[in-house]
This record gives structure tokens, sequence and C-alpha cells, in this order.
């Protein structure tokens, strides 16, 4: 949204990042005293938006991974994937500008990963999000539109992938 960082206090960062910035992390960072459904309101309650409409959308983001059924358990009673799930969930209730993933499936069986890189790609096509993806997966970086590799912390290479069509705008 071309909102200078720099000149901005760590409030007013913290405050840019919950309202154009979501995370999902390969360790879930999920509040495990707090249920599927709460972890994900956390972020839109840190911005003191009313709890009726957090509730539904945060229950209609679980619906979308899956989890509809599971809002009342806590962290430890899901799964790894569906903690991802959840934190998932959480990174897009606040309809992110920019999504940053960190090794998704990182702790996660094949199976599951595939189902959750598709869950990530499927949301972030219907909210529009820039997508930037750390992975270590080249066929899940293959996925990608743009792949950026470092080598020691430097960009030794800059490509978009092949195997993505050319997107084009039907109608507008």
């Amino acid at each position: 949204n071309n909102i200078p960082l720099n000149p901005l206090s760590e409030d007013e960062r913290a405050e840019v990042r919950n309202k154009h910035v979501g995370f999902v992390f390969q360790t879930f960072q999920l509040v495990p005293t707090l249920t599927a459904l709460e972890n994900v309101m956390v972020p839109l309650e840190l911005r003191g938006e009313g709890t009726k409409d957090v509730r539904e959308r945060a229950l209609s983001l679980l619906e979308s991974v899956g989890l509809g059924d599971r809002s009342h358990h806590y962290p430890t009673q899901l799964s790894g994937g569906e903690q991802q799930r959840v934190a998932i969930a959480r990174a897009f209730i606040n309809q992110p500008k920019i999504l940053f993933a960190d090794e998704p499936t990182g702790n996660l069986d094949t199976e599951t990963g595939e189902y959750i890189e598709k869950l990530i790609f499927d949301l972030n096509e219907q909210q529009g999000t820039t997508l930037v993806l750390v992975t270590h997966d080249l066929e899940l970086a293959k996925k990608c539109d743009r792949i950026i590799k470092l080598k020691n912390g430097q960009v030794f290479e800059d490509s978009h992938a092949e195997s993505q069509p050319e997107k084009t705008v039907e109608s507008v």
C-alpha cells in the first residue's frame, strides 16, 4: 500500500503488520490456551473489531480449511496438519495484502503437506494476496509464479517458474 515503514514507530509498524500482513510459520505458533476458533480470531481482536463479526469470519475460515467441526478444540487436541490449517485460517483472517509463509509444509507428512499447499494457493487466489513462500522444496517452489534462490544470504537466481501459465485478465 506504499506505506513508508522507516519513519514509523514500532507500534505503528505492528499496526501495519496486523492490517496488511499475514504469517504462516513452520511451527504453527498457536496459543496453547486458546481454542482453534480463538486462535484464528486473535489478529482481529487485537484490532478491536466486533466479536460477533470476527467470530463469524473465523468460523467461515475454519470451515474453508476443513476444521469447522474442530473449532472448539485446543492445539494439543489437533494433529500437526490440523494445527497448520488453523494457522493458515489465522493468517488469512485479516485479508492480508501480503502473506509470508515460512516452510509451511516442513513439519508435515507428504499427503498433509500437499493438502496444505492447495489450501494456501486456493486462499491466496480467492483473496488476491501476494504470497511470499520460503521453502527448500523445489517442487513446491515450481508452483509459484516467481522463484528467487538464495545462497549464503545472497540472491544467485531470480526466475519465473516455467510451470505457471501466463495469467490473463478476462474481464474487469
